[in-house]
């Protein structure tokens, strides 16, 4: 009997011990000998998750009695991620949740249990993503496993955007919200954080200049000033449904391309095909936006480049006489008669003229280039339009007007084409701009003779009529853009805009080096050349003085060839040649 006992009272201080010694076992490797293992199956699956060098208690806090006591709340993400805690509250997830909707996602829907939660960065998290966020979304993640980033993943490509890629992870926003990385004003950089990448273009084969060809568009353009309406990556190539443009289905397709630009531009494309859209310089560029361009990257400096050699050289001689003729110095000083330059109606158009250009360049300018820091006033006035836009063209409207009143001042009176006569070219025109160069490069002595109307005036004036029908052609068509689009090719677009351009620099700069000089800086005239305003200027020397002789005070006229104003008798300004 009692041989029989002993064995039992055996196994039964066996049973107390491990019952009695479980609960003080660790939950976690910081007590050696124990397992929660023994009893909780999730420790295996632990031991595969992102939480596998945490322990048991590391979240399950006063599980150390056993039997553990009742109503020990559960852990809960926030007590260690708290950041993300934060950003889910604040997005549309959490705030549904808050609302009241129990079945908005939260860590465990998205992420699975705790136990057997995956690592983000790994692949088979990434790859799992679509079907996370197909729990809710199923229609978008069909479209998007459709897509060419949706078959880049299906390949096993795991840095191919997912739907937290571009619409962020715990702190999902709605696009409206100008906050969410897809909201219209963000889309440029969620989708150049793959696109503009250099690496990762070259790594998988992607046109590596689709960012900067934006950015330089009319699109990319307004977009970084801020417009919240221009067409952007999303509104031309989709948003979950991106196909590449070879597939007939994408909306970049070339058969597809009028319906796509038509939502902005009605028509376009109807007439002729829309052909190139992403722009940059080199092979890929049209030929003839490469023609215009490589036309004016010559025009350009030699045009400006003779400018500034002509001027300097004529600066430095008058300078040079100046300080060391002291004869010289006195007599061109000495002012001689006036000569009628500008007729009063003249004036008005001058003052016009003068004042729109200077509008058309700033605010030209500051279209091309937003981010300087003279275009920032600009900036400041911008709302749901384009104040540079309405500013630019209501100033080409004035300059257009100011070129129109000059024509038709010339065809209606007689003594306008009179004036304006001493502005046609001539055979000395060239020998004048020859010798006069010659002489401000220092080949002469002697200055060379120079009409009442030069070379000099004659080239600004023929410069500002070519430029005037330059400018108005190609930005009459830029303003009409629709209309272009339905009527003409893109390519005149491409090839006006690029025009439009390149003229604008070497208006803006040709204006300053040749206009400038001879209104201000000559130092015959500085500081300033008044007969904007008076109508009047003071003549200048005889050019073909020599440089050491004085120049002697021109004699008047004998009275008897001045005429008289038969009203008041007194003596009238004989007309000049530039009358």
């Amino acid at each position: 009997m009692a041989s029989r006992a002993l064995p039992r009272l055996s196994l039964g201080f066996a049973l107390v011990v491990v019952f009695l010694g479980a609960p003080v076992l660790s939950l976690g490797a910081d007590a050696p000998g124990v397992d929660c293992v023994s009893c909780h199956e999730q420790g295996q699956k632990l031991q595969k998750s992102a939480h596998a060098a945490l322990t048991c208690d590391t979240c399950h806090d006063g599980h150390d009695k056993f039997p553990h006591p009742d109503n020990i709340p559960k852990p809960q993400c926030t007590t260690c991620h708290q950041d993300q805690a934060g950003e889910y509250a604040s997005g549309v997830h959490g705030q549904a949740r808050k609302n009241g909707n129990e079945g908005a996602p939260d860590c465990a829907m998205c992420h699975g249990s705790a136990h057997e939660l995956l690592p983000p960065k790994s692949q088979a998290f990434r790859s799992a993503v679509p079907d996370t966020c197909g729990l809710c979304h199923g229609d978008v993640v069909t479209r998007f496993r459709a897509s060419v980033h949706g078959q880049a993943l299906a390949r096993g490509i795991t840095q191919a955007p997912l739907c937290t890629d571009c619409h962020g992870e715990h702190n999902i926003l709605k696009h409206t919200n100008q906050a969410s990385p897809v909201n219209s004003a963000n889309i440029r950089d969620t989708c150049g954080s793959c696109h503009g990448d250099v690496l990762l273009t070259r790594k998988f084969g992607l046109p590596a200049d689709r960012l900067v060809s934006f950015d330089s568009s009319f699109h990319g353009l307004a977009a970084k000033a801020g417009s919240q309406t221009v067409a952007n990556c999303a509104s031309c190539h989709g948003v979950h449904n991106i196909l590449p443009s070879s597939d007939a289905k994408s909306t970049v397709n070339a058969k597809n391309l009028p319906t796509t630009c038509g939502k902005c531009h009605p028509g376009a494309g109807t007439r002729f095909a829309i052909s190139q859209v992403h722009l940059t310089q080199g092979r890929a560029e049209p030929a003839g936006v490469r023609w215009v361009r490589e036309f004016y990257l010559l025009v350009i400096p030699v045009t400006l480049g003779l400018m500034l050699v002509h001027n300097a050289g004529d600066w430095i001689r008058k300078l040079v006489r100046a300080r060391f003729n002291a004869s010289s110095s006195r007599a061109e000083t000495r002012p001689g008669p006036r000569e009628l330059r500008m007729l009063p109606f003249e004036r008005v158009l001058h003052a016009v003229l003068a004042v729109s250009f200077i509008v058309l360049a700033w605010t030209g300018f500051a279209l091309k280039y937003p981010d300087q820091w003279w275009a920032r006033p600009l900036l400041l006035m911008e709302g749901a339009r384009s104040v540079r836009s309405l500013i630019h063209r209501t100033a080409a409207v004035f300059f257009l007007i100011t070129a129109m009143a000059h024509g038709i001042s010339l065809l209606v009176s007689r003594r306008l084409r009179q004036h304006w006569k001493a502005m046609l070219p001539n055979r000395n025109d060239a020998r004048e701009g020859i010798a006069g160069l010659a002489y401000n490069l220092g080949l002469g002595s002697v200055p060379p003779a120079r009409s009442s109307h030069s070379y000099m005036e004659k080239a600004e004036y023929w410069a500002l009529i070519w430029g005037t029908v330059v400018m108005a052609a190609t930005g009459l068509l830029l303003w009409a853009n629709n209309l272009a689009l339905q009527l003409l090719p893109k390519l005149w677009l491409d090839v006006a805009t690029s025009i439009h351009f390149y003229e604008a620099i070497l208006a803006a700069a040709a204006i300053v080096i040749w206009h400038f000089y001879s209104t201000i800086f000559d130092p015959e005239v500085y500081p300033l050349d008044t007969a904007f305003l008076t109508g009047f200027s003071v003549k200048k020397p005889p050019a073909h003085t020599p440089i050491n002789h004085p120049v002697s005070e021109p004699s008047a006229p004998p009275k008897a060839a001045v005429p008289k104003d038969p009203d008041t008798e007194q003596p009238q300004e004989a007309p000049t040649a530039g009358d």
